[in-house]
C-alpha cells in the first residue's frame, strides 16, 4: 500500500496583507491631497464655498491625523504610504510658514489693530501698541466716543495722526494728503502719505465688511468682496513707489476674493513671519484676517502681538526700503 502525502497548508503572507488593507483610507488620503491642490476649483456660486474653504485652508492638514490613526489601527502599509501624498502637498503649500523668516534691521515698523468698538480699555490698548516702538500705528473699528482716549494715550509718542470715519493712523513722522477711501457708504478706509527720513510711503488703512456663516446662505461675503474691488481700484490708481496696506480684511491672503489685492501687493507675514500669524479670534486664533500687505518695500519681519481688550490680535511688520 502506497502512502500519500497531503500538501502542507499555505501560510498567508502577512506582509502582502498590509498592502491590501486600508484601501478606503488610501482613497481618502488621495482625496485630501486633491482638495488641497484643486481648492481654486471649488465653486463660489454655492454659498461662497470656495472662499470659506480657503479661509481655513491651512487647517486641512488636520485631516491627515484621523487617517493616520485609522492606518495604524488597520496596520495598513498602503494607507501609510498614501498619507505621504497629502502631507507633501500640505508641506509644499504651507511648510515655509513654519520656518522663522524674520531678520534684524529695517526702516519702518507698522502696527495694525482692530481695536473692537466694545473694547473696555481703549487707553490700555493704545499704550500696549505704543510699547512696540512702531513708527506707524493704524487702528480699525474706532468708536467715535472713544477716539479721544486713543488720542490722549498716543499723543506723546505720535504727534501726527488722522481719524477718518472708523479708521485712524498715528505716526512719529509727518502725514500729508490724508483722505478717506470710498469702499462702503460710510468711511472705513483711508489713504495717507507718511514722510519718513528715507522717503515717502503711501499707507492705506482699511476695515472691510464682516462675513458670516449661515445655514440658509452659506458664507455671506458678498459685501466684503465688493469692498475689495473698490479698494483694489484705489490701489491701482496709487502712484507712490512704496505702498503699505494694513487693516482687518475679514479674509485671508489665501482667499481668492482678495486676489485683486494680492495680485498687486504681498503679505508681509508670508515672506518674513514666524508661523501662520493667525489673528482672530484673539482667544483661540484660527485665521489671519488682519493683514499687512506691501509693495515697493521688502518685509524683514512680521508677527502678531499679545491680546488686548479686542477680539482681534494686533499685527506688526518691519519693512526695508
Amino acid at each position: 500500500m502506497t502512502a500519500t502525502t497531503e500538501p502542507a497548508p499555505s501560510v498567508p503572507d502577512r506582509r502582502a496583507g498590509t498592502w491590501r488593507r486600508g484601501r478606503v483610507i488610501a482613497v481618502f488620503a488621495v482625496l485630501t491631497a486633491v482638495l488641497l491642490l484643486a481648492h481654486p476649483l471649488v465653486p463660489n456660486w454655492a454659498g461662497n464655498a470656495g472662499s470659506l474653504l480657503e479661509t481655513f485652508l491651512p487647517w486641512t492638514g488636520l485631516l491627515v491625523v484621523p487617517l493616520l490613526v485609522a492606518a495604524l489601527v488597520r496596520r495598513s502599509a498602503l494607507a501609510l504610504v498614501s498619507l505621504l501624498l497629502p502631507t507633501l502637498v500640505w508641506g509644499g503649500f504651507f511648510g515655509g510658514r513654519l520656518v522663522d523668516q524674520r531678520e534684524q534691521g529695517g526702516d519702518l515698523t507698522i502696527v495694525s489693530h482692530n481695536v473692537n468698538d466694545e473694547n473696555a480699555d481703549p487707553a490700555g490698548t493704545a499704550r500696549a501698541l505704543a510699547d512696540v516702538g512702531a513708527q506707524v500705528i493704524a487702528l480699525e473699528e474706532l468708536k467715535k466716543s472713544e477716539v479721544p482716549k486713543y488720542e490722549d494715550a498716543l499723543a506723546a509718542g505720535y504727534p501726527h495722526h488722522s481719524v477718518q470715519g472708523t479708521v485712524g493712523v498715528w505716526s512719529t513722522f509727518p502725514l500729508r494728503d490724508t483722505q478717506p477711501v470710498a469702499i462702503m457708504p460710510w468711511t472705513r478706509a483711508l489713504r495717507t502719505t507718511v514722510d519718513t527720513p528715507k522717503g515717502p510711503v503711501a499707507v492705506f488703512v482699511a476695515h472691510l465688511p464682516s462675513v458670516r456663516v449661515r445655514l440658509d446662505a452659506g458664507f455671506t461675503a458678498n459685501g466684503r468682496d465688493g469692498a475689495v474691488g473698490l479698494l483694489a481700484d484705489a490701489l491701482a490708481a496709487e502712484s507712490a513707489p512704496r505702498t503699505v496696506l494694513v487693516g482687518d480684511f475679514n479674509g485671508t491672503a489665501d482667499d481668492r476674493a482678495l486676489a485683486p489685492i494680492t495680485a498687486r501687493l504681498r503679505a508681509a507675514q508670508d515672506e518674513a513671519g514666524d508661523g501662520f500669524g493667525f489673528s482672530w479670534p484673539a482667544a483661540l486664533p484660527l485665521a489671519r484676517i488682519d493683514q499687512i500687505f506691501v509693495s515697493g518695500v521688502r518685509p524683514v519681519a512680521a508677527w502678531t502681538l499679545p491680546a488686548t481688550g479686542s477680539d482681534h490680535l494686533p499685527v506688526a511688520a518691519t519693512v526695508a526700503f
